[in-house]
């Protein structure tokens, strides 16, 4: 199926690949975008369309979208991962420029009090930032090739605290004390299960001081519960901490609740910015999914929005991947105190990121070199190993670095 739109840029229903075709032939349309394939038509026509519905699984990693008829049939589906790297940039970012600072400018005045966008009202974290608009970008975009009628977002509100401390539902004032403040109920546990003896085999000690060590120590995310406790005397424990002793015991880390509230705050934000938009929620999906036999998916997920626990109909096979990038290479030299300059603009027409194809498959550059080879790579990041090696002069280019890499698979190649 060809996504169409009309003279004025306004998206119509799709048609076939052949009356594409056709179009294109007689010059009646001129290609759009080549993934998805979208068509804009050169002469007037009617601008009649039936009811579509656009389903979002939102995601703090992944996104799933669909699109579906009133007859559940679904006409396009996509996947898009999401950028969850900025963080670790921007601390890399810090390290170095702070370093150049204090060699190359060590007598300039500090000025990082006078920041005032960290402490503006409804402020959001450079993370949280690119993870609201990578989900706008990919609804905007659904709404400018096909012609959505309605919008219909995942939604989940609940309280991670709760999740670990159930208790503050009944409670509200143990809001304030946050997730450590059952420890000591805790060890009181763990040292009656032990029997309020040190639970070092070889241990001769006197001393009948007794703590509740961590088996992963809480910096290395240990958690803490009874699984990752363990009773030993005090100098038993400090000799665990000299590396004197060493526990042959299995601990627990503790659950990561980052993503969870993350996703609290974009659907909060995604309703706010699509106010006309329904909501369901994932319980819900997960069961419709189960009960018309889809595995799991995001896509699937968002395919199960749309149907509910009726039956559907795929009128498309392929499913759009895709993957978030950064829009540039920002570090311009090699190494934290280099002076050589790295290639970060084109070379030979080339440039990272671009999409090209070689022996027949699709792939993505990843790296250049000067001897007139380049290294490719999947969608993933993952090195394709050509034999011989990629060239300049033998490889084609599809299209220029996007801050989006986009691929077309078959449904059957990604479940």
């Amino acid at each position: 199926m060809v996504q169409v739109l009309s003279k004025s840029g306004k998206p119509l229903m799709q048609c076939e690949n052949v009356v594409a075709r056709l179009l294109l032939k007689q010059g009646k349309a001129r290609v759009k975008h080549t993934l998805p394939f979208t068509i804009k038509l050169n002469y007037e026509t009617t601008e009649y369309v039936q009811w579509l519905l656009l389903a979002v699984d939102t995601g703090s990693t992944f996104i799933g979208t669909a699109v579906g008829n009133e007859k559940n049939e679904i006409i396009y589906m996509a996947k898009t991962e999401i950028r969850n790297d900025v963080t670790n940039n921007m601390k890399a970012r810090s390290k170095y420029r702070r370093n150049r600072r204090n060699r190359k400018t060590r007598y300039r005045k500090a000025r990082w009090l006078n920041r005032k966008n960290s402490i503006k009202n409804d402020r959001f974290s450079p993370t949280m930032i690119s993870k609201i608009n990578a989900h706008m970008r990919e609804i905007t975009l659904v709404c400018s090739i096909l012609p959505i009628s309605e919008v219909k977002i995942e939604t989940g509100n609940f309280d991670p605290h709760a999740l670990k401390n159930p208790e503050v539902l009944k409670d509200k004032s143990l809001y304030q004390h946050g997730l450590n403040y059952g420890f000591a109920n805790s060890r009181a546990f763990v040292l009656d299960r032990d029997g309020y003896k040190c639970q070092n085999k070889g241990c001769k000690n006197k001393n009948k001081t007794l703590h509740a060590h961590h088996i992963i120590y809480k910096r290395d995310g240990g958690s803490d519960e009874p699984s990752n406790l363990i009773t030993l005397c005090v100098c038993c424990h400090d000799a665990v901490h000299d590396n004197s002793i060493k526990l042959n015991i299995k601990g627990k880390k503790k659950g990561q609740l980052k993503h969870a509230t993350q996703m609290n705050s974009i659907r909060i934000q995604l309703l706010k910015l699509l106010p006309e938009a329904k909501q369901t929620f994932g319980f819900i999906t997960k069961e419709h999914r189960q009960l018309i036999g889809l595995p799991k998916e995001h896509y699937f997920d968002a395919v199960a929005i749309i149907s509910g626990v009726n039956p559907v109909t795929f009128k498309v096979k392929d499913v759009l991947i895709k993957k978030c990038v950064a829009k540039g290479d920002y570090q311009l030299t090699k190494g934290s105190r280099g002076e050589t300059k790295l290639l970060v603009g084109k070379f030979e027409g080339f440039r990272k990121f671009d999409k090209v194809k070689y022996k027949g498959v699709e792939c993505f550059v990843k790296g250049k070199m000067s001897t007139g080879y380049m290294i490719l790579m999947d969608i993933n990041g993952k090195n394709i190993e050509f034999k011989p090696m990629a060239k300049y002069t033998t490889t084609k280019r599809i299209s220029a670095r996007k801050s989006i890499l986009v691929i077309s698979k078959k449904m059957e190649e990604v479940a």
